[in-house]
Formats: structure tokens, sequence, C-alpha cells
């Protein structure tokens, strides 16, 4: 599922949006048509799994606190089944451990209730930017991770498994974090440096390192002692390339 297209930004993206509040979920399949979406609703995340068993969103809105399986929940499980698109979880709670809890679940983004709906349109089209086609740059070669490839211009992690060369799975999320590195090899980019470029908001640098545990599992060997991605005490990280 990792190796699907990513939908142009001028195009009618699709958004999922599951939410157990049908005031809520209403006014937000207008609001976000009014925007040029494409939506579909769920009112729970049982109603959501049926419609991704036929359908494959650019984007899912998911409540965190609804009856049965919780938002936290079925991420988690969305995640280890492969999907990957940019998920957003909306919560009541908007403490700074509940949006890292769920970014270690596997989201790419956190909103708070109540939320103005105009600042949940530009943390969705920020998602669509980062997983969007990248802008030309000089530093945009596949960069060598040991028996991993990565081309940061197609935002693809590949290796070989025996004979056959294989897509490795990264979420939205984690292929926009290589993405940056992997244009700056060998160069410590701070937290800020990187939350800036990822437009991501004033929570946006712990939720790297939470981003970059994630990442570690997918292209280190021993994800505790890493020989590529590289924390720099008091700077930030780095990527060092190598065979």
């Amino acid at each position: 599922m990792g190796d699907a297209p990513a939908p142009a930004l001028d195009a009618a993206a699709h958004v999922l949006v599951v939410d157990d509040d049908a005031r809520l979920r209403g006014l937000l399949q207008r609001y976000l048509a009014e925007q040029g979406f494409r939506i579909s609703t769920a009112a729970s995340a049982a109603d959501a799994r049926k419609l991704l068993g036929s359908m494959r969103p650019d984007l899912m809105v998911l409540d965190v606190t609804m009856p049965g399986e919780s938002g936290l929940e079925l991420t988690r499980a969305l995640r280890e089944e492969g999907h990957d698109m940019p998920i957003l979880l909306l919560t009541a709670r908007g403490e700074p451990d509940d949006r890292i809890a769920g970014l270690e679940a596997g989201s790419d983004d956190y909103l708070g209730k109540p939320f103005e709906p105009r600042e949940l349109l530009l943390r969705l089209r920020a998602l669509l930017r980062r997983i969007g086609p990248p802008a030309p740059s000089d530093n945009a070669r596949p960069v060598r991770l040991g028996v991993l490839e990565f081309d940061p211009v197609r935002g693809l992690l590949e290796g070989m498994h025996g004979d056959e060369r294989r897509t490795v799975h990264l979420t939205g999320g984690e292929a926009a974090l290589l993405t940056v590195l992997a244009r700056h090899p060998n160069e410590v980019l701070s937290r800020e440096a990187i939350a800036r470029t990822l437009e991501m908001d004033e929570a946006g640098e712990r939720a790297i390192d939470v981003q970059v545990t994630r990442l570690r599992r997918r292209i280190e060997t021993d994800p505790r002692e890493p020989r590529f991605l590289h924390t720099v005490r008091g700077r930030g990280y780095v990527l060092k390339p190598g065979a």
C-alpha cells in the first residue's frame, strides 16, 4: 500500500472523516466539500474499516474518543496493516502528552477540540504538501542506507529481498521526514528546522523525536544503535548514508 501515488495538490483530494458525532461529521462534510475536497464519512472504526475495504482515501480525519475501537487503536492497527495515508487525530484532550501518544500510534498530526474549521483545512493542506511531489533540489540524489536505498524525489525506500527488489513501507510522515534528511546528508538539522520544513506547529519539535524513533525502525538493523540516523545532542539529527 505504500507505493500508491500521492494526490496532486490541485486535484480533489479524498478525505475520510471518522467521528461518532453526527453533527460534527455533517459540518466537516459540508465545509471540506466547499473547499474542493471529496468527502466520505463513517460513524465508527468498524464503519471506517468497511469503507477502507473498497476505497483508498488520501487523508483520514479520525476522532480519538469513539465507542468501541478508539481512534488510537484504529490508527495503530491501520499502520500495522500497511495503510500509509496521512491520519489527523481529533480529540477533546489537547495536551502535548496526548498528541505524542497519537504520533506514537502512527498519526501524522493532532488537533484538539474545539477547533476552527479553517485550522483543520490548513492542517490537511500541509499534510498534502508533505506527501506531494517534492520541489527540485540539487540534493535530490538517492542515498544508500546499508541494503536499502531511498529516493527523495519519489519518496520511496527500497531494498533487495533475495533476488527481488521490494519497496519498504513508510507512512506519509516517515517518508516526509526521511526526504528532508536525505536532501541534507551528513548535515545536522535542528528539530526547529525540520518542523519548519514540514510545516508542523509549535508542538512539532517534540513530535520530530517520535517520528525519528518510528523511522529508525524502518532503516536500522538495531534502532537502539543507529548506523545511519544519528542524534547530535543539543543540536538535532543527521542522516549519514553508507553501505
